[in-house]
C-alpha cells in the first residue's frame, strides 16, 4: 500500500507562483514514479508532470513546460511541483499519483486526495 498526501494549494493571482508538496509513505512507494495530475471543473483529469525518485528523470505535459518544475526529495519522501507563471486555466484540483512508468499516459496505482489551486485573473 502507498499513501500520498498533498499540500500547498491555494488562491494565487495570474502570473504568481505556488509550490505543491506530496508526502509519500508505505512499503512500496519507492518502486513507483511520482506524478502530478490535475482536473478542472467539468473536464477530465490530465497529466501534468512526473519524476523518478532519483530526481534525474522527468517528463512534463506540453501545457506546463517552462513554467512548472517537478522535483523529489528522497530524505523527506516528498515530491514537489513548483508552479510559476500561473494562468487562470491552471485552476484545478491537483492530484499526486504513484505511477508505474515515466510517461504522460501512465498507469496510476495510487492517488492522493487532491489539493485545490485557483488562479485569479
Amino acid at each position: 500500500q502507498v499513501q500520498l498526501v498533498e499540500s500547498g494549494g491555494g488562491l494565487v493571482q495570474a502570473g504568481g507562483s505556488l509550490r505543491l508538496s506530496c508526502a509519500a509513505s508505505g512499503r512500496t512507494f519507492m518502486r513507483y514514479y511520482m506524478g502530478w495530475f490535475r482536473q478542472a471543473l467539468g473536464k477530465e483529469r490530465e497529466f501534468v508532470a512526473a519524476v523518478s525518485w532519483s530526481g534525474i528523470r522527468r517528463v512534463y505535459a506540453d501545457s506546463v513546460k517552462g513554467r512548472f518544475s517537478i522535483s523529489s526529495d528522497n530524505a523527506k519522501n516528498t515530491v514537489y511541483l513548483q508552479m510559476s507563471g500561473l494562468k487562470p486555466e491552471d485552476t484545478a484540483v491537483y492530484y499526486c499519483a504513484a505511477q508505474t512508468e515515466l510517461s504522460t499516459e501512465p498507469r496510476v496505482d495510487y492517488w492522493g486526495q487532491g489539493t485545490q489551486v485557483t488562479v485569479s485573473s
